[in-house]
């Protein structure tokens, strides 16, 4: 369950890519180089990102098991390709069915910006079921409510704030975790005796990243005035700021998000 638009996915790729944990990605390559072939599960795969980025690193003759219940983002990632890997897809509410996802001889389990969107009981549920297979799993780009802005705004932290509460809603898994999510993943999994890498993996964005930056602030405003914990005229001021700002090329903004792998202790 993905719930974005495959333009959207498009365009945040790229700080995606950028973003993720080297000391991550290192850590499941170093634990799976041992095995001659894998076969990989990408939940909420969208058009295919994890597997662009992670292929790379893994070693030759992968098989994917691309899971989305979005059949148009599914399609699209029907196409993801690497030299290395071998694709399939399947249509999977990972709500309902996330245990028929994760049937059948499998080495990774993968996901990428997710687990913000997912309830702890969700999640709690996914740490249970990889736990009772042995799986190792790597989670990328899960939001942990770090947002820093260039130039400085007085309603900066009151805006984030609502984003939080706003991202806190249900979002088809129940209460979000939202910017929760990383540090819940990290303690569950510890919990059922796995180790755990973690490690920084953040959006920057530039005052030449004018595209990516509009649809964040607008998205942030908009989210704002769904919780409508400020005024309309504050959240039109704040954004009216931000575009000032971004039209005149003077924005910058980090977004903290936070990359884990999780393997059970044999597998270290």
């Amino acid at each position: 369950m993905s719930g974005f638009s495959a333009a959207w996915l498009a365009l945040r790729e790229p700080y995606d890519l950028r973003a993720r944990s080297t000391k991550v990605l290192a850590a499941v390559s170093a634990a799976l180089a041992p095995l001659p072939a894998l076969t990989i599960v990408d939940l909420a795969c969208g058009t295919g990102s994890t597997l662009r980025a992670l292929a790379p690193h893994l070693p030759a003759h992968q098989n994917w098991k691309l899971v989305d219940n979005d059949l148009g983002l599914l399609a699209r990632a029907a196409n993801a390709s690497h030299p290395r890997a071998r694709v399939t897809t399947t249509p999977i509410d990972l709500v309902r069915d996330l245990e028929a996802a994760l049937d059948g001889p499998l080495d990774l389990v993968t996901t990428s910006g997710l687990l913000d969107l997912v309830s702890d009981s969700w999640l709690e549920r996914l740490a249970i079921e990889v736990a009772a297979r042995g799986l190792p799993f790597y989670a990328a780009l899960s939001y942990d409510g770090r947002v820093a802005f260039e130039p400085f705004d007085p309603l900066d932290a009151a805006i984030i704030e609502a984003v939080h509460n706003h991202q806190r809603r249900d979002k088809g898994f129940g209460p979000a975790l939202g910017p929760d999510a990383a540090k819940r993943t990290i303690a569950m999994f510890e919990a059922v005796g796995y180790f755990v890498v973690n490690a920084a993996a953040d959006w920057v964005m530039k005052p030449h990243d004018r595209d990516m930056l509009a649809i964040l602030f607008d998205g942030w405003a908009s989210a704002a005035r769904e919780v409508a914990q400020q005024s309309l005229p504050e959240i039109a001021t704040w954004l009216t700021h931000r575009s000032d700002a971004l039209s005149h090329e003077k924005s910058s903004v980090r977004v903290g998000h936070i990359d884990v792998f999780a393997a059970p202790i044999a597998r270290r």
